[in-house]
């Protein structure tokens, strides 16, 4: 049965990337559920208008970051205290597609960007948030945002793949270290959602997108979309998952547990159905 419950009340969330696509819904989402939420993003037009939008006024904030640059995620922190009061969640969820290019191509400039949003980006920002967080005493969330492309290979561009993999293994450590705060460090990895910013990489819309994510997907009869993205981060704030740190909560439909070369080989020697 479907609860009204306020999931969020009375908490205080930062959002990197938070003006748009994923970030933008998580944000909507949060503030839905009763919390105060701090959009951190690179996009100030787009994160002033996000802000202004949300009800009541002053339930959501802007503060301009980059999250390659460490005293615009400490300033973020600071926003978030001085402006709520506290810091219970952080959902670090900037990102950039990267280089599109293979291993034999990869240019060592785009390399560089990519991690340094990607990895530094998440491993500065939970450095920040977590400091607050055990100062405090609060049983803070935070949440990174992974991919399946940081399970398997083939999947995305090597640079996009070997951050995406990263985040992974600094999100597992980011919980040993802080889960003696009490502070829990979780991921969520989905599989190809249509943003701004995905549809931008591929040029081409939101339909054509979704078209593509429908016919590579193993569940049939859906499409993973942001808000879907964002309810499990929203599970992943909440107290509801209360004793799950370290976890990477896989939104892929079953995408990452076939192998589906093998299994159209298997079919096709076999005539299996």
């Amino acid at each position: 049965m479907a609860s009204n419950k306020l999931k969020l009340e009375g908490k205080v969330a930062i959002i990197t990337g938070g003006a748009s696509g994923i970030g933008e819904t998580t944000t909507r989402l949060f503030a839905a559920h009763g919390a105060s939420v701090v959009i951190a993003d690179i996009n100030a037009s787009l994160g002033h208008l996000v802000a202004a939008s949300i009800s009541p006024p002053g339930r959501c904030s802007f503060i301009h970051c980059d999250v390659r640059n460490e005293l615009h995620l400490a300033a973020a922190v600071d926003h978030a205290i001085t402006t709520y009061g506290r810091l219970d969640i952080l959902f670090s969820n900037a990102g950039v597609a990267g280089p599109l290019t293979g291993i034999l191509d990869l240019d060592p400039a785009g390399l560089d960007h990519t991690l340094a949003v990607h990895v530094r980006g998440t491993a500065l920002a939970i450095k920040h948030a977590g400091k607050a967080m055990a100062a405090a005493g609060t049983r803070g969330s935070i949440i990174c945002m992974a991919s399946i492309s940081g399970i398997q290979g083939g999947l995305s561009p090597v640079a996009y793949m070997t951050a995406k993999h990263a985040v992974l293994g600094l999100a597992k450590e980011a919980a040993a270290e802080l889960g003696g705060k009490g502070v829990r460090v979780n991921c969520v990895s989905p599989y190809l959602v249509a943003t701004p910013l995905s549809c931008g990489v591929y040029g081409i819309d939101a339909a054509k997108l979704e078209e593509i994510s429908s016919a590579g997907a193993i569940l049939k009869g859906t499409v993973l979309r942001a808000d879907d993205v964002a309810t499990a981060v929203l599970f992943l704030a909440s107290d509801d998952s209360a004793f799950i740190s370290g976890h990477n909560l896989v939104i892929d439909g079953g995408v990452t547990v076939v192998n589906t070369t093998l299994s159209k080989s298997i079919e096709g020697n076999f005539h299996l159905t």
